[in-house]
């Protein structure tokens, strides 16, 4: 299965980008776990969701495990990158099943949008800061990746363009 994740800091685009490559592409897009996670807590999150919600995640990717295909709005990457900057620290099985669950492609957001509210957003002033850290990350990961820039069609076209570079379908 070829495995496309979209990350990078809030408010980039990720999710419209991924919803329009899966109409574009018809293939599977997996849903970041976390909004609806978050949206069904009474109380606010905490270090400890973030495993549940590493779990959440996987579960979804699996559930679509007979594609030949894949594209999804977030992985356990993300995870790690909140959890170690918001708190300082990553459960060790987020590390372990983010380096088990690699994928073919990271698409990199550039903070390049202007930054929409939404309740569960919380860092509009920090996106070049975390998308540095995400780079890094990336970097780290020796992962293959493309930084996306532009907005509207300019945005989806690069992703196009770096879906074509690993003959995504």
């Amino acid at each position: 299965m070829k495995k496309v994740v979209l990350t990078g800091p809030e408010s980039t685009g990720k999710t419209t980008l991924c919803i329009q490559m899966g109409e574009e592409y018809d293939c599977p897009v997996v849903e970041e776990y976390a909004r609806s996670y978050i949206r069904e807590l009474d109380r606010p999150y905490d270090l400890n969701d973030l495993k549940r919600i590493a779990e959440g995640q996987i579960k979804l990717e699996e559930r679509i495990h007979s594609a030949s295909h894949m594209i999804s709005d977030t992985d356990l990457l993300t995870i790690k990158i909140w959890s170690e900057y918001k708190y300082d620290a990553c459960d060790q099985w987020i590390l372990d099943n983010l380096n088990e669950r690699l994928p073919d492609l990271y698409l990199l957001c550039y903070p390049d949008l202007i930054w929409e509210s939404d309740p569960l957003r919380e860092n509009p002033e920090d996106l070049m800061e975390l998308y540095e850290i995400y780079l890094k990350e990336i970097k780290r990961l020796n992962v293959p990746y493309r930084i996306i820039k532009g907005s509207g069609s300019i945005r989806l076209e690069n992703c196009k363009n770096a879906l074509r570079e690993i003959n995504f379908k």
